[in-house]
């Protein structure tokens, strides 16, 4: 990446950061399970950086939620490990889905950002699934772990339709679409004046 794109994956890993510290801490649920919406920063980056932007940024920007989990919610050190491995493979696959459709280039339907984002989030939701039936047991116990995984992912795909609605709007909104391109200065191909007016023609 140029320093640019590394700026741009600085900052939006702070925002997840940023985003993670404040929902996990004024929307707490029951048990193991808090809204956690650091993954808005996470598809940002994926849609505009592309698949390893989005994995960087998940990673990153799931540390605070790693440190909540685990010295917070009691899930040990482990979770500072998984938590933002699973974030990691949201933004790795919403960059693959984004870029298959190009989204950012602006020749794909912004509609389609929508399903993308939901489709994204299943390796991490089946990771975080085998993490609560395999590891988490050590740590909280069978019985609370196993609680666990239905309020866990009840809550995280209540996140993740939101965030996709979020995200069906920022990439369907041409100013904001440009506002990015123009902090990476990223330029639409133009066509010369000559085709233009032979176009016309």
């Amino acid at each position: 990446m140029d320093t640019k794109r590394t700026a741009f994956v600085g900052l939006l890993s702070a925002l997840g950061i940023v985003l993670s510290a404040i929902s996990l801490n004024i929307a707490p649920i029951v048990g193991n399970a808090a809204f956690d919406l650091s993954h808005i920063a996470t598809f940002i980056a994926a849609i505009f950086g592309g698949p390893i932007a989005g994995a960087t940024v998940g990673l990153l920007g799931g540390l605070y939620a790693g440190y909540h989990f685990g010295f917070v919610y009691g899930q040990g050190p482990i979770a500072l490990i998984a938590t933002p491995i699973g974030k990691a493979m949201t933004g790795l696959t919403a960059g693959l889905l984004y870029k298959k459709l190009r989204i950012a280039s602006g020749s794909g339907r912004s509609v389609w950002v929508v399903p993308a984002t939901l489709v994204a989030y299943i390796p991490e939701c089946i990771f975080t699934i085998l993490y609560f039936l395999y590891i988490a047991p050590f740590v909280l116990g069978h019985e609370l772990a196993f609680v666990s995984v239905p309020v866990v992912i009840a809550k995280a795909w209540i996140e993740i339709i939101v965030m996709s609605i979020i995200m069906g709007a920022l990439a369907g909104n041409a100013g904001f679409k440009e506002f990015i391109k123009r902090f990476l200065h990223v330029h639409e191909p133009r066509k010369s004046m000559e085709t233009s007016v032979e176009k016309q023609l």
